[in-house]
């Protein structure tokens, strides 16, 4: 999985320049051996300025409030809330976009959409990342408005990321389902716990609200689960796709077995594991070995800007370095195996 590590655009000559990046990845992805790019990774943050989507996340927020409030730039999407989704962010009516906003806007959705007809034609899917919950309504919106356009067939194009440690992740995948299904739309999902959780918990303390997250750590791993069992059933009877980015090893051999019982074929494009580069080597290559289609997070670019990129996503997950230990002690073992026979 090629991702060109850039970080969050504040204006439109930063959301151009990482836009040329991402379209440089897809033509990198082309040039490499068949099979060896599974999908390319864009941040919507990078291509539409941050204030445009918190402003954006604020205005769809308040439409889920009051379904009367009109957003003319709104174009068809699937469900972005549920009933439970948090909306202590927009407490007060916000205004509408300025034609300058409106301007920028456009130019954001031509950026996303030239990625998606670049990927169409080289055939290889668009992933988009999961951000903070201030601006992922716009991210959704984004994801779910493209995927109507541009995925067809059996195999989508266009997949969107759904964030396990949020309380409402479950729900808000049914319902954006059920919705892909009713317009007969391929939908593709990526699924992760989620790598934001004491900045998330803090701005909702802040504003007086519990946290968006679940309240421990089996929580988290049930939501993951289930959605996974969920989205398994979904590729086994249909179209779609998905992707099950886990770093956790009980996870991994539930949603293999899960895989085995519904038949869904070893390297089936339609299931894809992920980890991040470099970690959770004994799960990636345990799921190799059993024939299922596995990928690596891979970010690249200039030194100058993926070094930021790479430094926030290693204080993001902080916590899975922990994860990282059982790594280390299958390699003591097999040192000690390997010394062993080189001595005896």
């Amino acid at each position: 999985m090629l991702v060109y590590g850039v970080e969050d655009a504040n204006d439109n000559d930063a959301c151009h320049r990482n836009f040329k990046g991402f379209l440089h990845t897809i033509d990198v992805s082309r040039s490499l051996p068949p099979s060896s790019v599974s999908f390319v990774i864009v941040k919507i943050t990078a291509i539409c300025p941050m204030s445009l989507l918190e402003r954006m996340s604020d205005l769809l927020r308040w439409q889920h409030k009051d379904p009367c409030f009109s957003l003319p730039w709104k174009q068809d999407c699937f469900p972005i809330f549920s009933e439970s989704s948090p909306l202590y962010h927009t407490s007060n009516k916000p205004e509408p976009l300025t034609p300058e906003e409106e301007k920028d806007l456009q130019l954001a959705i031509q950026r996303f959409h030239e990625l998606c007809h670049k990927c169409v034609q080289v055939n290889i899917p668009l992933l988009v990342d999961a951000e903070h919950t201030s601006v992922q309504p716009a991210i959704d919106y984004f994801t779910y408005s493209s995927a109507i356009l541009h995925n067809k067939g059996d195999n989508p194009i266009v997949f969107g990321t759904m964030q396990t440690y949020l309380k409402d992740a479950k729900e808000r995948l049914l319902l954006a389902a059920e919705a892909a299904d009713n317009m007969g739309i391929p939908m593709g999902f990526k699924l992760v716990r989620g790598a934001y959780m004491s900045s998330e918990t803090k701005l909702a303390e802040s504003l007086g609200y519990s946290s968006p997250i679940h309240d421990t750590i089996e929580d988290t791993h049930k939501c993951f689960n289930d959605c996974s069992s969920f989205m398994l059933e979904k590729v086994a009877n249909g179209p779609g796709g998905l992707v099950l980015a886990t770093h956790n090893v009980e996870s991994g051999k539930l949603a293999a077995a899960k895989a085995h019982e519904l038949g869904i074929g070893k390297v089936n494009h339609k299931l894809e594991f992920a980890q991040l580069h470099g970690m959770s080597e004994a799960l990636s290559f345990g799921l190799s070995n059993a024939g299922f289609q596995v990928s690596k997070y891979m970010p690249f670019g200039p030194v100058e800007t993926v070094m930021p990129y790479l430094l926030r996503r290693a204080e993001e997950n902080r916590g899975m370095l922990a994860a990282s230990g059982f790594d280390r002690q299958l390699m003591r073992k097999e040192l000690g195996r390997r010394l062993k026979a080189a001595v005896f």
